[in-house]
Order: C-alpha cells, then sequence, then structure tokens
C-alpha cells in the first residue's frame, strides 16, 4: 500500500487528488463543517495550480516517479515470491484498496498480507489503511511498521556510508514527513519511532561521525504547530553556523516523490542556498533497490508465519 498520486499531472486531475487526501480526517483532523469551506474556498483553488506546476515538472514516461517505483518494487518482490499473488494499491486515486483486495480474494488468494510503504507508524496514512481494509471485509495480516526491522536499517545505513565519504559533509540530517503536534499529544507514536529510526540506523554507519547527525521534519502544512524541528529552519541555522555543506536522508519516503524531488531538491535547496549554503546532496530513497525488495518480500513471508489473520481492518 502507498499513498497514491494524481492520475496526470492536469490541474483537474491534480485537484481531484487533492481534495480527496485533503479530506481525509486522518489527514486533516478538523471538523467537515469548519474544514471543508476552507478546502474547496481557499486551499484547493491557490494550492492546485502549483502542485500541478511540481508534478508536470516530475513527471515522467511511467507516470509519477511514486507511482512507477511502487510498480517496480511490486515486480521484484514478485519475482523473490513467485507462488505468491502481489499487487498494489493506492490510500488515494488508483488502485484503490478495497478493489485491489477484492480481486484478490476472488482470485482464490486466502491469506492476505497488507504492507503499508511506510516505515514508521502514524494516524495519517496507516488508520486509513486500515479503515479501507476494514471496509472491504478482507481477512488481511498487516504490517503495522518496519523501522525496527534490523534488515531495513542496515540498508538505510549502507546508503549513507556509501554517500557521505564523497564530500566533506558539515552535518547528516535525517528527514522525515511532520505530522502535527495535536496528533502526539494524543498518543501518536510517530515522533518516537522516527526518533528510534535515525538511533537504530546511525548504530550501523561506520563512516559517518555520529555528532553530525541530526533528526528533523518536513512538509509543514497549515497554521497550526507540527513536529520540530523544522527542516527548513535548520538548513538556515546551519548556514549562519557556517555550515556550508549537508547530507540529506529521508527515512519515511522509501520512494522518489513530491516531497524529495520538488520540495528538498528545489525549495530546501533554494532556501539553503540563498542563506548561504553550499553543498546540499541528498541520499536517495530505496526507489525499488534489490536489497530493500527482498526485505519487503522477507518481511511479508515473516508476517504470514507470525500468526492467524486479523479481523478486518486490526494491526497484527
Amino acid at each position: 500500500m502507498n499513498l497514491g498520486s494524481p492520475v496526470s499531472p492536469s490541474n483537474k486531475d491534480v485537484k481531484a487528488y487533492l481534495k480527496e487526501f485533503l479530506s481525509d480526517q486522518n489527514v486533516v483532523t478538523l471538523p467537515k463543517w469548519f474544514w471543508q469551506p476552507i478546502l474547496r474556498g481557499m486551499i484547493l483553488p491557490t494550492r492546485t495550480w502549483r502542485s500541478a506546476t511540481f508534478y508536470q515538472h516530475m513527471w515522467t514516461k511511467a507516470g509519477s516517479p511514486l507511482t512507477a517505483y511502487t510498480e517496480i518494487m511490486k515486480q521484484k518482490v514478485q519475482q523473490d515470491l513467485r507462488e505468491w499473488d502481489v499487487q498494489y494499491a493506492m490510500n488515494y486515486g488508483q488502485p484503490r484498496i478495497v478493489d485491489v483486495l477484492h480481486e484478490m480474494k476472488d482470485r482464490g488468494d486466502k491469506e492476505i498480507v497488507v504492507l503499508p510503504l511506510f516505515p514508521n507508524y502514524t494516524q495519517s496514512t496507516h488508520d486509513t489503511i486500515i479503515e479501507k481494509v476494514h471496509a472491504s471485509g478482507v481477512q488481511t495480516h498487516i504490517i503495522k511498521n518496519f523501522y525496527d526491522e534490523p534488515v531495513y536499517q542496515r540498508i538505510l545505513a549502507k546508503q549513507v556510508d556509501e554517500a557521505y565519504p564523497k564530500k566533506n559533509y558539515d552535518a547528516v540530517i535525517f528527514s522525515y514527513h511532520g505530522i502535527p503536534m495535536s496528533m502526539v499529544k494524543k498518543g501518536d507514536p510517530y515522533k518516537g519511532e522516527c526518533e528510534a529510526t535515525t538511533e537504530g540506523v546511525t548504530k550501523y554507519l561506520t563512516k559517518v561521525p555520529k555528532d553530525k547527525v541530526k533528526t528533523v521534519f518536513q512538509s509543514k502544512f497549515g497554521p497550526m504547530p507540527w513536529l520540530k524541528p523544522y527542516l527548513k529552519n535548520y538548513l538556515m541555522e546551519l548556514a549562519a553556523m557556517g555550515k556550508r555543506s549537508v547530507l540529506l536522508v529521508t527515512p519515511s519516503f522509501v520512494e522518489d516523490c513530491l516531497e524529495t524531488i520538488e520540495e528538498n531538491n528545489v525549495q530546501n535547496y533554494q532556501t539553503f542556498k540563498a542563506s548561504g549554503g553550499n553543498v546540499f546532496d541528498s541520499v536517495r530513497p530505496m526507489n525499488g533497490s534489490d536489497e530493500f525488495c527482498h526485505f519487503l518480500a522477507d518481511l511479508s513471508v515473516k508476517q504470514l508465519q507470525g500468526g492467524d489473520a486479523n479481523e478486518p481492518g486490526t494491526n497484527a
């Protein structure tokens, strides 16, 4: 399971995608009566054209990078699990979770593993998946998270170790997609899981000084407080302190997407350069690497062997 993408980078399709995404009350928890007029009257008219411009800039012949890399992951996991039926579905857009689960059940798939492609659990991604799985009525084994899997942490550490020696970096920044502080105060474990991810990966690093590693959060949306420190602010602070060379790691994103290509490599890069920064490099996401896809296959088998299928919508 992945987040999803517009069908095309046109204003019409981007608007439809944003409307579905930002109407999800697991993403924006404000009451519908209050939020929907703001979304329809202010957010969509101003945000659609801007987001469509970003999507047009990064669109490929295979579609959006998120969709293209999800397809690659599906194919590679299928190669590892030749006797399995491997499919993918999206929280928003196509193919829809309920439809895919019904199709798999109709083909005779008796035990289905649901694997959200988000290492860390949070309400804003996983709860929507769980609700849609529940709505399907199909029994599944749901993988809640995989941030603490040693194999995953070693793969990420290897990527960072390979990138770090190429230049003299002043800081190695682990940047995670942020969530509103209100979710954390209500018990969402996401912040702790992100911090544990950085700590776990750092233990496997062999070439990066531990004192150069920092955890931050990005992609803030709206006026309410989100998890801090904010990536953009931290980049400006580094430049002000004379630290002008950074290496960015984005564990939240297992494939290139709007946040890595446009937000980081364009907007945050420009912020850092405008503040006096010099080198702004990123460790590429997993992007369907063989090692990561082998890990996903093994994780799925491990989950299936771990117990009986859950009631629809419950966590394993």
